[in-house]
């Protein structure tokens, strides 16, 4: 049987502090110090670690979206070249670049992540207590040089912004980054289940939503002056990982949660209840036909999702299908009704069900994907 070694030392104050296993409890090591959530890059709901080329505002990686002012200049994969990750990490989100494209001053091109303000309404941001915060992350690309983000609010207009910049000295090397941001004592910043805080990461923007660095300014930036293009270099990467946002004026280790938990914290913002590439005929959920014809099936949610989501499907001819009598029928339109952030109830019609029979709704199609989506 294991056994749990606790000892008592003496600390530089001499006071006892308790240790588990030779590890001392501090602020390094406090569970959710990371408030960015798949930091690490590891759940990837939507694409499977599929290349996607996306469009402008979708989201890629779980919790990651992506903006740009002209489509198809890039495409974004988890684990994008096959790479070996940084030490400690298994996967990174690639960025791969598809043409040599040069910004216009109105152009942005840009990764990023937003935090739900729940998630950061003790930084006290906008309050005399704002408190600092150190972005750390570990990124590698094909270019060397200077590179820009920002961090910023997205409420009120998006009216703060706190331009930075960090350098790769080596390509195709592996390197750890930390960026310091002086707490806002302005502005507004969401502390409820809106948009708190937006870490975002510049992958080719123009003079217009670029300004200085290291300072706060009364605007919607971007990066910081000058940053490298990565979309200006056909064929150019640039990968990272292990991102972390925390506070302090100092970076410390980076977060690993437990794979659930990290799957359960995106969760709260996209939920897909069955995927039809894992297996076709998985079982989304069992329901009846309220009238002839005409067939609900609740579904409960895997957690409490952030707001009453929205749904989106891969539709098509035999993606969904019921089983009533021992035989299936086809159906290719799924709505919400009744929806809340921890259950709903799918609609979904077919002749050759009578009131009260009771049935259960699948997937039947590799392509076919439900997505629940509450994200910010």
């Amino acid at each position: 049987m294991s056994t749990i070694a606790v000892n008592a030392i003496t600390d530089a104050n001499d006071g006892n502090t308790t240790t588990i296993n030779g590890v001392t409890p501090n602020s390094a090591n406090v569970v959710g110090k990371n408030r960015i959530i798949n930091g690490n890059m590891v759940i990837d709901q939507r694409n499977a670690g599929a290349s996607v080329t996306p469009i402008n505002g979708t989201y890629v990686i779980d919790r990651w979206k992506q903006y740009q002012s002209a489509a198809s200049k890039y495409s974004v994969q988890q684990n994008a070249g096959g790479v070996t990750p940084p030490a400690g990490f298994a996967n990174y989100l690639g960025v791969v670049s598809l043409s040599s494209y040069t910004s216009s001053s109105a152009d942005y091109f840009t990764l990023e992540q937003t935090i739900e303000g729940y998630n950061v309404a003790d930084l006290g941001w906008g309050t005399a207590d704002a408190k600092s915060v150190t972005v750390s992350f570990w990124v590698r690309s094909s270019l060397t040089g200077t590179f820009g983000g920002s961090i910023k609010n997205k409420s009120s207009g998006a009216n703060r912004s706190y331009p930075f910049s960090f350098v790769i000295s080596v390509a195709n090397t592996w390197e750890r980054k930390t960026i310091t941001v002086i707490g806002d004592t302005t502005g507004i910043w969401l502390n409820t289940n809106g948009l708190g805080i937006t870490l975002s990461i510049n992958l080719g923007t123009g003079t217009t939503y670029s300004g200085p660095a290291g300072a706060w300014a009364a605007t919607n930036y971007l990066s910081a002056t000058g940053a490298t293009s990565v979309v200006g270099t056909s064929g150019a990467t640039f990968y990272i990982t292990g991102v972390q946002l925390e506070v302090g004026e100092s970076a410390t280790e980076f977060e690993h949660r437990p794979y659930t938990t990290e799957l359960q914290l995106c969760q709260r913002y996209c939920c897909i209840p069955a995927d039809g590439s894992i297996t076709s005929g998985a079982v989304i959920a069992t329901g009846a036909a309220y009238t002839s014809g005409n067939n609900n099936t609740p579904l409960y949610l895997k957690v409490t999702m952030r707001a009453v989501p929205t749904l989106t499907q891969n539709t098509g001819s035999g993606y969904y299908v019921y089983y009533y009598n021992g035989t299936s029928s086809s159906t290719s339109s799924l709505t919400l009704s009744g929806a809340s952030t921890n259950d709903c109830i799918l609609l979904y019609s077919g002749a050759s069900t009578a009131t009260g029979a009771a049935l259960d709704l699948r997937m039947n199609n590799a392509n076919a994907k439900l997505i629940l989506s509450a994200e910010l």
